[in-house]
């Protein structure tokens, strides 16, 4: 059985850092790309980040470069998602994605229950 737990999520003032996790069980992670994504109130969930089976191909929302940064450890078996600059558009709940291949071409097949991120201004 496939499970992803997140972690790191809160509340942080406009301008602050958050580093999210996310570990994954039941698969072996290094073979899978990842993905984050986030849904705020009343809209649509949108990826954020992803990132390929050995961490060297990553592709981010325009809405997020040069502030996020996708990372993996392959031996902890740990998705991060580095969240510097952070925005109040940036409020929402957050959820790890696992690929059922080794790029981010296709849908994940399996979530995490997500972790919430509240930015204040």
């Amino acid at each position: 059985q496939v499970q992803l737990a997140e972690s790191g999520g809160g509340l942080v003032q406009a301008g602050g850092s958050l580093r999210l996790s996310c570990v994954v069980s039941g698969r072996t992670f290094s073979d899978y790309a990842m993905a984050w994504f986030r849904q705020a109130p009343g809209k649509e969930r949108e990826r954020v980040a992803a990132i390929n089976w050995v961490g060297r191909n990553t592709r981010y929302a325009d809405s997020v470069k040069g502030r996020f940064t996708i990372s993996r450890d392959n031996v902890k078996n740990t998705l991060y998602l580095q969240m510097n600059e952070l925005k109040p558009e940036d409020t929402a709940v957050y959820y790890c994605a696992i690929y059922p291949v080794v790029y981010y071409h296709e849908t994940p097949d399996h979530w995490g229950q997500g972790t919430q991120v509240t930015v204040s201004s």
